[in-house]
């Protein structure tokens, strides 16, 4: 990416790539502060398109992804060095995917039994608009990775429950991470916007029916419909444990109010004894 004082890649016939191109999507972090990016060269925005040195392009989201477009593993190296400062809570693993794409100016824009994806032109429309489909099906692979950790948690937890009738010091912190996961949805919704068609068809309505066939082969619909199902699983079995454990509390309270009452009984009728 041109960096201040970094060389500007020569002008070069389309976007400076050629076909057969290598889109790789990389997930680095929670979210990524594009502001001091944004000044810089670039060929789209919403999401931003910025040249990288070598001839690739890479195309980067707010919410930590990052696409990358026949980009070396050293220039991608070298651009993530640079990026890290710039992305908030970085991964330690970081999650990638990535997408054969070639040029057939006669041939339909669709994905092949090969997986490898055909266009008619190389345009940063297009471009952006793989990058999206790529970014968010990225973004729910990790997703779906911390929820199947939530489902695990919960076992050990109901089984506590079931048969000490506690959730003990444990069971709070498992309660704790549990809950983090919850915070997911907010982030699907209001961050990515996983089940929501880019704001670029607004713009380009004829290109509805590659990016149609882009969230077809990612299942990007079918992926969050089943992320819903199992967070709404998760919150209802939290639920109901925290139900139980506040019942729990509820009646060894009661138990020692009663105790109390007893007590000051009989203490009362040893006094009055005494007297």
């Amino acid at each position: 990416m041109n960096m201040p004082g970094d060389p500007v890649a020569g002008a070069k016939p389309a976007l400076g790539i050629e076909p057969p191109v290598v889109a790789r999507a990389l997930l680095l972090g929670e979210r990524l502060d594009t502001r001091g990016i944004e000044h810089q060269e670039t060929l789209g925005r919403a999401p931003l398109v910025a040249r990288v040195n070598e001839g690739g392009i890479a195309v980067l989201f707010r919410y930590g992804a990052l696409v990358l477009f026949n980009v070396t593993p050293a220039a991608e190296r070298a651009l993530i060095g640079r990026l890290r400062p710039l992305v908030a809570d970085a991964l330690e693993t970081i999650e990638s995917e990535e997408l054969r794409v070639t040029v057939r100016p006669d041939a339909e824009e669709q994905i092949d039994l090969a997986g490898v994806l055909s266009l008619r032109e190389l345009s940063v429309e297009r471009l952006q608009l793989i990058a999206d489909a790529l970014a968010k099906s990225v973004m729910l692979g990790f997703y779906e990775t911390r929820v199947a950790g939530a489902f695990d948690r919960i076992e050990p937890l109901a089984q506590m429950l079931g048969q000490s009738g506690r959730a003990g010091s444990e069971g709070k912190l498992l309660l704790r991470q549990i809950g983090s996961v919850l915070g997911v949805q907010h982030k699907m919704v209001g961050r990515v916007g996983t089940a929501e068609k880019p704001d670029l068809l607004w713009d380009h309505p004829e290109l509805e029916r590659l990016y149609a066939r882009l969230s077809e082969e990612y299942e990007l619909r079918e992926r969050d419909r089943a992320l819903d199902r199992k967070l709404e699983v998760i919150s209802r079995t939290v639920e109901t444990l925290l139900g139980l454990v506040q019942q729990r509390s509820s009646i060894r309270v009661e138990w020692y109010i009663v105790l109390l009452i007893v007590v000051e009984i009989v203490i009362t009728v040893f006094s009055s004894l005494a007297k």
